[in-house]
């Protein structure tokens, strides 16, 4: 009884809450990079009607979009940071390849006036702003989880039970990712550093 009523007063009932959140903030992430890998195959489909779209730039967004499909994206990844990294990394190639697909069909009025095009282009602009919204989320969950695995008393508790601190998004650019912009596919859907240590660089 004296352990139990020691533990919760060290922070206990506070890491179950912070993990949680970071478990629902996880998972928001997840759903909204698989919304917008289930969106990709039409729009390949639509550019492939233009016959002379560059083949090149085309197919790197098929690449893409295969390799960060192949990372495992389980809950448990946010404890592992390697994995954590390679998840990152796909997903930022990924939006890369698409930013430089959207930039190459304004070269092709036919194109940019296919109204399945249209489409498709502002649905994903829409989910790379939920993105963006989904990532801050989990970046403030996970800051939260971290400070506590680091705060007296509750760090007592982290050391006791093998808490550790969970790896985080990293940007490059943090006053421009502050918002989510209304249309952005490369660092614009970026949330800020965690300030932990260990986040993922």
């Amino acid at each position: 009884m004296l352990s139990t009523l020691s533990l919760t007063g060290c922070g206990y009932n506070q890491f179950q809450t912070n993990n949680e959140q970071v478990k629902a903030s996880w998972s928001e992430v997840l759903s909204q990079y698989q919304r917008r890998a289930d969106l990709i195959p039409n729009l390949v489909n639509v550019v492939k009607g233009q016959a002379d779209f560059e083949q090149s730039t085309l197919q790197a967004v098929v690449e893409a979009r295969a390799k960060a499909t192949a990372v495992q994206a389980s809950p448990e990844l946010v404890n592992d940071p390697q994995a954590f990294q390679k998840f990152q990394q796909a997903q930022k190639e990924l939006s890369s390849s698409l930013s430089r697909l959207l930039v190459v069909s304004e070269n092709y009025p036919a194109l940019r006036a296919n109204q399945g095009f249209i489409d498709l282009q502002a649905q994903l602009e829409g989910t790379e702003n939920r993105i963006a919204v989904a990532r801050n989320r989990y970046i403030k969950a996970v800051q939260d989880y971290n400070v506590t695995v680091h705060t007296f008393p509750s760090n007592l508790t982290a050391w006791v039970l093998g808490y550790k601190e969970k790896p985080n998004f990293s940007a490059d650019n943090e006053k421009a990712i502050a918002v989510p912009p209304p249309v952005n596919f490369g660092t614009g859907a970026t949330p800020p550093k965690a300030p932990s240590s260990s986040a993922v660089q």
